[in-house]
């Protein structure tokens, strides 16, 4: 399948990297088909770019890169919308926020994936251990004519 996307342009996508949230995503209630699309070979981080929307993408990654005990509270009945059946059947993404020189995730929103049938759903978190602006990881700076920014 053929996506237009504003950063890559037209981009040839599997089927079977195609995730379909029913309920949308935050902010986002009526994008519903996204493209998981790898950013580079060997790195943990990926777009998650509508299918109907080339400017609609976010940076995503595991959490458990950043937050080796990140576990999501969820019951699987919460779950139940995407076919979620067991544990070992999803696999959970968190969004990428740059700020400044800090790269940034959202582990109070966690996306999680059925792997199994692709219907992916995002959860609201209640727990208070995590916050929307986890600090991740530093990003170099760029230089700017010699000198660092």
């Amino acid at each position: 399948m053929i996506i237009e996307t504003s950063r890559f342009g037209q981009l040839e996508v599997d089927a079977e990297r195609l995730i379909v949230f029913d309920d949308g995503i935050l902010g986002f209630p009526s994008q519903h088909e996204y493209a998981l699309i790898q950013t580079g070979q060997g790195s943990g981080f990926y777009w998650l770019q509508s299918v109907d929307t080339p400017d609609l993408a976010f940076v995503v990654c595991d959490p458990r890169l950043f937050v080796a005990d990140y576990q999501v509270p969820a019951k699987l009945e919460e779950l139940q919308c995407i076919g979620l059946t067991q544990p070992d059947q999803a696999q959970v993404f968190i969004i990428v926020n740059k700020v400044s020189d800090l790269l940034t995730g959202n582990l109070q929103g966690p996306i999680v994936v059925n792997t199994l049938n692709r219907r992916g759903r995002q959860l609201v978190l209640s727990d208070k251990r995590y916050s929307t602006r986890h600090p991740l990881m530093r990003v170099a700076r760029p230089e700017v004519m010699g000198k660092t920014a």
